[in-house]
């Protein structure tokens, strides 16, 4: 597979994460609470956001035999461009009540 289309199927697969925690009732995946509040959503949200970093960290690993040291930008731009990946299941989850 060519790193093109492993950026594409990480970019998809991140959107997905970032989406998660607002459409699906479980709390990390696992238990259902009478109702998942802002914070349980926030923190699964949270949760997955590194969990995506490790496998983008991975990913990178794998295609190019090592990874590349980051400064503070570089996760500053990654977790506001999560936030923006969440937008469609926060708005849902605010019109769905």
């Amino acid at each position: 597979m060519s790193a093109g289309n492993v950026t594409w199927l990480l970019i998809i697969l991140t959107v997905i994460l970032a989406n998660i925690p607002w459409f699906y009732g479980r709390f990390l995946l696992f238990t259902r609470p009478e109702r998942k509040t802002v914070w349980m959503c926030l923190l699964e949200w949270l949760l997955l956001y590194i969990l995506a970093g490790f496998l983008a960290l991975g990913v990178e690993k794998k295609m190019q035999g090592e990874t590349h040291a980051q400064d503070w930008e570089f996760y500053a731009v990654t977790f506001f461009l999560f936030v923006v990946f969440a937008f469609p299941g926060f708005i849902y989850r605010g019109f769905r009540g």
